[in-house]
């Protein structure tokens, strides 16, 4: 397949061209993220019958008691774009394999960052690769402070500017929330930000990545079977599917029966917290992890493991969330990568995805770019047909190859 050629790179500034409109102090869901990669998503659609029609970077304060603090410095320093081209590749070659093809990590910039380079490199990048028959736009957001929420918000409203709205639906609150008495800015150890030597030698493992599609229907089955085998109504669609890709992903990794495995779920804050208004701008999640022993996890079905799930979401409060915040600046920990014994979920089905339209129709397919891909990474979409998912399950090619080959778990998926 072709390599991706470059045909100019930018920097975007914002019109009234102002160097500086103050700082944004950033919290401690902000922070977690440091070490981590960029968000990277992108549209593929269709060639275009209509040609193609203010950023900042992330600050820190060095105190006088060995402490830093972060702020999102709103300097105009502006934000990176990308045009290129994939000569000769087509959409097809895009959404035919069954793998992901390995070209569409070329189709985002910004590659192989972690977030606190965020203080040297665009917060924003936006690349656009020309196809035989289509384009590409990826878009990279620092995660400091976007969480996927906000990701999808930005792109929405962008949508929403693009078909002539003057007055967006859901205007960005960028100010961020605090507890009540809080310190502000948030002031840890410098010894704790040493990122410098963390996560640098990360390099990208021999991982696949195969998107499974599951209809409306199939889904409503697994739903409606976990919740008979537990005696509730309370497991949702997703905890169902959530728990069915996490049996046979351990299934298909031949764990020893009585190790741990991990799932972790990622739990939002804004519909925990009347503070926190829908229009948030920022990270405002929390991590929690629902752990079992990988033969109770395979062979109890799925209504154990998705019960499990229902449960450790609903004790996780406004509270919960609460005492995290307050109690992480005396002992800061932050987000890593997997260590190889849990699944992540990233991104949800209930983000607006196929709706954002730029001129051009909808989206024919949404892909992820290489940021933060390790074996287990689950990122979730909606699918392009209502209450239908798609899930991206980066694994090592032979569990991927192994879960194709089990009958059980395949009997669910949509080819």
């Amino acid at each position: 397949m072709a390599a991706v050629q470059l045909i100019s790179t930018s920097t975007v500034h914002a019109a009234n061209g102002r160097a500086s409109s103050g700082r944004i102090e950033l919290n401690t869901w902000d922070i977690r993220k440091l070490q981590i990669g960029y968000i990277q998503k992108g549209f593929l659609f269709p060639k275009p019958k209509l040609p193609l029609q203010y950023n900042s970077r992330l600050a820190t304060t060095q105190h006088e008691d060995d402490t830093i603090s972060f702020f999102v410095d709103c300097n105009n320093a502006g934000v990176l774009f990308i045009h290129a081209a994939a000569d000769g590749v087509t959409i097809s070659d895009i959404i035919k394999p069954v793998y992901v093809p390995s070209i569409v990590h070329s189709f985002f910039s910004l590659n192989g960052l972690h977030n606190y380079k965020g203080i040297t490199h665009p917060l924003l990048g936006i690349q656009i690769t020309d196809l035989a028959d289509g384009i590409f736009i990826g878009f990279s957001i620092n995660h400091v402070v976007a969480d996927g929420a906000s990701f999808w918000h930005f792109l929405n409203s962008w949508s929403e500017i693009s078909k002539g709205s003057i007055y967006l639906s859901k205007p960005p609150v960028f100010q961020r929330w605090f507890p009540d008495g809080m310190d502000i800015p948030i002031r840890i150890p410098q010894s704790c930000v040493n990122v410098e030597q963390n996560n640098e030698d990360f390099i990208l493992p021999p991982v696949r990545e195969r998107i499974f599609h599951f209809s409306k229907e199939n889904i409503t089955k697994l739903k409606a079977k976990a919740n008979a085998e537990m005696g509730t109504d309370k497991i949702s669609s997703l905890q169902a599917l959530l728990s069915h890709i996490w049996r046979s992903a351990i299934h298909n990794r031949s764990f020893d029966p009585d190790q741990e495995t991990n799932y972790r779920l990622v739990v939002g804050a804004r519909q925990r917290f009347q503070e926190i208004p829908d229009n948030y701008f920022g990270n405002a999640i929390l991590g929690t992890f629902v752990t079992m022993k990988a033969k109770e996890l395979v062979e109890q079905g799925i209504g154990n493991s998705a019960w499990r799930m229902n449960r450790i979401i609903a004790a996780t409060t406004g509270e919960s969330f609460k005492k995290v915040f307050e109690c992480w600046p005396a002992s800061p920990s932050f987000v890593t990568l997997s260590n190889g014994d849990a699944l992540i979920t990233s991104s949800s089905p209930r983000f607006n995805m196929y709706g954002n339209d730029f001129g051009w129709g909808k989206p024919i397919a949404i892909r992820s770019g290489s940021s933060n891909k390790f074996d287990g990474m689950l990122t979730l979409y909606c699918g392009a047909e209502e209450g239908s998912i798609d899930i991206e399950a980066c694994f090592f090619p032979e569990t991927l190859e192994a879960m194709a080959n089990d009958q059980e778990f395949m009997h669910i998926v949509t080819v």
